[in-house]
């Protein structure tokens, strides 16, 4: 199994963990090299950062950051990014800013099929940032017994086409990956199996994002089947695109995969940290 885990949340976006909770999660199951990648924002990773360091765990600076492309919401990881950078960091802020509108929508969709309240109810889930999501949405409706878990209530709600979907415009595909490129970071597709594009519009989707400079597919994820992984690694392998892998994880009783849990990546993938300086017995248990 692998000890790296590249894709993460914590509260500062939609998870359950505060940034040191999470580290120090990651740490007790055995996570050598891990990259937190809240939503839309990178005020934990200094957090982090300095947990990991307590805990002799490489840390690798993340971000997942909300994208419209085709109509169509796609999430890329930037990873080994520089915080810092003014044009990232500006974005996320732009992006951000939009969070909050959308939820109301969200919430005024939800109150035509009879379910009131929610925007409140999502948001006393909201960690200290006010960043608000559809996780949050989630763990209302499940507290409030309109679905049993995270997969059942996003397919019966969130999704496009049910109740409590709303459409919004993030940024450009363009935007996010130049943004991750510029900061020095790796651009990747975020669980590329939740996206149900079809075989044609997904070689569009990935012919795109590599002509914008774009380096990375996430081919071991919670959201993948084995088929599926196979599937992405072949992609990747096509296009020379480095390959990553992510538990996706929000919380322990969240996620399907836990920290320190992921499989093996497939033979032939170059993974996206071949040149990071990161421990060389990371990628065994």
């Amino acid at each position: 199994m692998l000890n790296i885990d590249l894709h993460c949340h914590s509260t500062v976006s939609d998870g359950v963990l505060t940034p040191a909770q999470l580290v120090q999660r990651a740490s007790q199951r055995g996570v050598k090299v891990l990259a937190l990648t809240d939503h839309d924002d990178v005020a934990g990773l200094d957090e982090a950062c300095m947990t990991a360091a307590e805990e002799n765990i490489t840390f690798i600076n993340g971000v997942e950051i909300s994208v419209s492309w085709r109509g169509r919401t796609i999430h890329v990881l930037g990873l080994n990014i520089d915080p810092n950078y003014q044009p990232l960091f500006d974005g996320l802020a732009a992006i951000r800013d939009g969070r909050t509108q959308r939820a109301r929508n969200i919430a005024a969709e939800l109150e035509k099929v009879g379910i009131d309240g929610s925007f409140e109810g999502a948001f006393a889930h909201v960690g200290a940032r006010g960043l608000i999501g559809r996780t949050h949405f989630a763990r209302f409706l499940i507290e409030n017994g309109y679905a049993r878990d995270m997969k059942s209530v996003f397919k019966k709600y969130l999704v496009k086409g049910k109740p409590g979907y709303a459409h919004h415009e993030w940024a450009a595909l363009s935007e996010a990956v130049n943004w991750i490129t510029g900061s020095g970071g790796n651009a990747v597709i975020a669980h590329p199996a939740r996206y149900n594009l079809g075989k044609n519009v997904l070689n569009d989707l990935l012919d795109d994002f590599c002509a914008l400079g774009g380096t990375g597919l996430e081919v071991i994820s919670a959201s993948h089947t084995q088929q599926q992984v196979e599937i992405f690694a072949g992609h990747a392998r096509m296009r020379k695109l480095l390959v990553s892998c992510g538990s996706d994880f929000h919380g322990p009783d969240e996620s399907f995969y836990d920290l320190g849990k992921l499989p093996e990546l497939p033979a032939g993938c170059v993974p996206v940290w071949h040149d990071w300086k990161v421990p060389e017995n990371a990628a065994a248990s």
